[in-house]
C-alpha cells in the first residue's frame, strides 16, 4: 500500500516538473547554443554572470505564467481578450505565430546539421526526416504526454552531452568563479543583448500558463515547479559557455554556428567528444523544432477562436503548418534567410514588451488571480524585468532601423 502511495507522489512530482522542462527545452535551441558558444569563445569565462541575470528574470516571469495557468479556468489570451478586447489578444497570437514560424527554419537546420555532421550525410535528408517525425507525433491522442516525455528525454540528452564535454575540457575553477563577477568587456553589448533576449524568453514564460492548464487536465494535483526547468536552462547555458571558454577561447577560435564547437573538440578529444556535443545540439534543435511549433500553433489557434487545447484538430493542424513552413524554408534556402531574421527581430521588438506588460498586468489583477496575484517582491522584480525588455527593444530598434 505504501509503495503505491509513494508511486503516486512520484507521478505528482514529475507531472509538476513537466511544464518547466518543456519551456527550458523550447528556449534552449540551436541559436541559443550558438550565442552561448560565442560568449565563451570570445570572452572566456567573464560573461557567466549574464546567465544569472537572465535566469532570475526568466524565473520571475515563468513563475507568473505558471500561476496564471494554475489559478485561472481560461487561457491567458482569453483573460487578455476579456480585459482589453479581441484585437489585443489576436495581435499577440498572430505575432507569436509569425515569430515562431520565422525562427522554425533555424531549428530545422540545426537538426539536419547535427545528424549530418555526425554521420557524414546530407543535412537536407535529416531536415525532412525529423520534420515528418515531428508531425507524426501530432497523431498521438495524448499529444501533451508525448511532448512532455520527449522534452524530458531531450533535456536529459543535452545535460549528459554538455556535462561530459565540460568534464573533458578541464576548465579553470578560478576563471569560472571570476566569471560570476559583473563585467562588460569592450564590444560585447550586442552578444549580451542577444543572450538576454534568447534566455529571458517572455514568449516561453507566457506559454507556461498553457502548459500548466494542459497538465491540469490529466487529473493529477499539480503544484508549481516551473523553476526546476528554468534552473536547468541556466545550468545548460553556464556549461556551454564554460566549455567554449575552456576549448575555443585559448585557441582564439570564433564561432558562427553551434556545430563549429564540435569541430574544435576533435583535435583535443577525438570524434567521440565531437559526436557527443552534436548529440546535445540535436537535442536542442529537435526539442525547439517541436516546442516552438507547438507554441506558435497553439497561440494562433487561441487567437482565432479555436482554443489552445493540444487535443484540438485545428490546433494540431496549425502546429503542423509551422513545421511545414520551417522545413520548406530550410530545404529551399539551406539556411535562415537574413530578411527573415530581420523580420522576426522587428516583430519581436514590438511584441515582447507588449506581451510582458499584458502578462504582468493579469498576474497583478486580484479580480482574476485572487490571493495568487503577484506579491510585492514579484511586482518589483517584474517591473525591473519589463524595464530590461523595453530597454532591449529600444536598443534593437535603433540598431535595426536607425543606425
Amino acid at each position: 500500500m505504501g509503495s503505491k502511495t509513494d508511486k503516486n507522489k512520484l507521478i505528482q512530482v514529475l507531472a509538476g516538473l513537466g511544464p518547466g522542462i518543456i519551456t527550458a527545452a523550447l528556449v534552449f535551441g540551436p541559436s541559443k547554443m550558438t550565442i552561448t558558444s560565442k560568449l565563451g569563445a570570445e570572452y572566456g569565462y567573464s560573461m557567466l554572470w549574464i546567465v544569472v541575470l537572465a535566469i532570475f528574470f526568466m524565473l520571475i516571469f515563468t513563475n507568473m505564467g505558471a500561476r496564471i495557468g494554475l489559478h485561472t479556468d481560461v487561457s491567458l489570451l482569453s483573460n487578455i481578450r476579456t480585459k482589453w478586447g479581441k484585437a489585443v489578444s489576436a495581435l499577440i497570437g498572430l505575432g507569436v505565430f509569425l515569430v515562431a514560424t520565422s525562427f522554425q527554419a533555424g531549428n530545422a537546420i540545426g537538426v539536419g546539421i547535427a545528424v549530418a555532421e555526425a554521420t557524414g550525410t546530407k543535412a537536407w535528408v535529416w531536415v525532412l526526416v525529423f520534420n515528418v517525425f515531428g508531425m507524426a507525433l501530432l497523431f498521438f491522442s495524448s499529444f501533451y504526454k508525448v511532448l512532455e516525455k520527449l522534452m524530458i528525454a531531450l533535456v536529459g540528452l543535452m545535460l549528459i552531452s554538455f556535462l561530459t564535454t565540460l568534464f573533458l575540457s578541464k576548465p579553470s575553477l578560478s576563471g569560472i568563479a571570476n566569471g560570476f563577477v559583473p563585467n562588460i568587456p569592450l564590444g560585447s553589448s550586442a552578444l549580451i543583448i542577444a543572450f538576454i533576449a534568447s534566455c529571458f524568453s517572455i514568449v516561453g514564460a507566457f506559454y507556461q500558463s498553457y502548459l500548466m492548464q494542459e497538465n491540469k487536465k490529466n487529473g493529477v494535483v499539480i503544484t508549481n515547479k516551473s523553476y526546476t526547468g528554468i534552473i536547468i536552462l541556466g545550468v545548460m547555458s553556464v556549461v556551454v559557455i564554460i566549455c567554449a571558454a575552456a576549448v575555443l577561447h585559448p585557441q582564439g577560435l570564433s564561432v558562427n554556428s553551434a556545430s563549429e564547437m564540435s569541430k574544435a573538440l576533435v583535435p583535443l578529444f577525438g570524434t567521440y567528444a565531437a559526436d557527443l556535443f552534436l548529440a546535445g545540439l540535436f537535442g536542442a534543435s529537435f526539442s525547439s523544432l517541436v516546442g516552438n511549433a507547438t507554441v506558435g500553433g497553439s497561440l494562433l489557434g487561441d487567437a482565432l477562436g479555436y482554443g489552445s487545447k493540444l487535443s484540438s484538430k485545428s490546433v494540431r493542424l496549425l502546429i503542423a503548418f509551422v513545421m511545414i513552413c520551417g522545413a520548406s524554408i530550410a530545404l529551399i534556402f539551406g539556411k535562415l534567410p537574413l530578411e527573415l531574421i530581420i523580420f522576426a527581430q522587428s516583430v519581436t521588438i514590438f511584441l515582447v514588451p507588449f506581451i510582458g506588460i499584458a502578462m504582468y498586468t493579469i498576474a497583478n489583477d486580484k479580480q482574476i488571480m485572487g490571493k495568487n496575484a503577484n506579491s510585492l517582491f514579484v511586482k518589483i522584480a517584474g517591473a525591473l524585468g519589463l524595464l530590461l525588455l523595453i530597454s532591449l527593444a529600444v536598443k534593437n530598434f535603433f540598431e535595426l532601423f536607425i543606425n
